[in-house]
């Protein structure tokens, strides 16, 4: 680890922040696994010949991120991600489950849209010059993106969607507006790698596990009006299920 953590002289960046930065991307990469003990703050300052105020304000700083963990004299090791447990007889929102697991949600909207999609049309066993609202957002726990969703909602089913501005719970405008009630969702969960653009904003050195999950969510009429692809980062997302036997 020592000998891959460096410091630029030439930047405005200060050093603690560099050693965070770099830390953070071997913890995300995985070259830094859970569990592992780090370098003292007198071991690693002299390594780099830093200050030991500086390292001991890199840790600090990473210790409140919840990234490392203090063992009193056991040293400073890296922290294994809190990860949702979702079960999956019931959808919950994203803010419900990081709720439940302690941690604060936050949603970045990141496009908003009305667009035609050949393939989406296809989802929606419509023809391929149908109208669909488009809207793309990047979910965080605690500052730290952990989704990156895509959803379309059938226009046709609800032409008043597209005067939304992104205010508020666009399922409430749906049913108060736009007279449409949801009652059924089903979804399916997928293993893949992270796309360029969603490894930048996961803040992955390189394309990474994730969880796609795909879901299409059904009004009382039985009639599709909404789709969803989002991608979670496999590092901080699990899934429990009961069965019967």
């Amino acid at each position: 680890m020592i000998d891959k953590l460096v410091v630029d002289d030439k930047t405005s960046e200060p050093y603690y922040k560099q050693l965070i930065r770099h830390i953070e991307q071997m913890i995300e990469s995985g070259e830094i696994v859970h569990g592992l003990g780090l370098p003292s703050e007198r071991d690693l300052a002299k390594a780099l010949n830093l200050s030991r105020t500086t390292i001991k304000r890199c840790y600090d700083e990473l210790r409140k991120a919840g990234l490392l963990n203090v063992h009193g004299r056991g040293g400073t090791s890296v922290n294994k991600p809190t990860l949702a447990n979702e079960p999956l007889s019931r959808l919950k929102t994203f803010a419900e489950e990081m709720h439940a697991i302690g941690r604060l949600a936050s949603t970045r909207l990141e496009g908003l849209e009305i667009c035609m999609d050949r393939t989406i049309a296809s989802v929606f066993q419509l023809p391929s010059n149908a109208s669909f609202l488009r809207i793309v957002r990047v979910q965080l726990a605690d500052g730290m993106p952990i989704t990156r969703e895509i959803a379309w909602f059938d226009l046709s089913a609800a032409p008043k969607l597209e005067s939304w501005n992104a205010s508020g719970s666009i399922y409430a405008f749906l049913q108060e507006f736009c007279h449409v009630t949801l009652s059924w969702t089903e979804q399916s969960i997928e293993v893949m790698l992270s796309s360029d653009i969603e490894t930048k904003i996961f803040g992955f050195n390189q394309c990474s596990p994730c969880l796609l999950i795909k879901r299409r969510t059904y009004s009382t009429e039985s009639k599709l009006i909404e789709y969803v692809e989002s991608t979670f980062r496999g590092d901080a997302y699990a899934y429990q299920s009961k069965l019967g036997i």
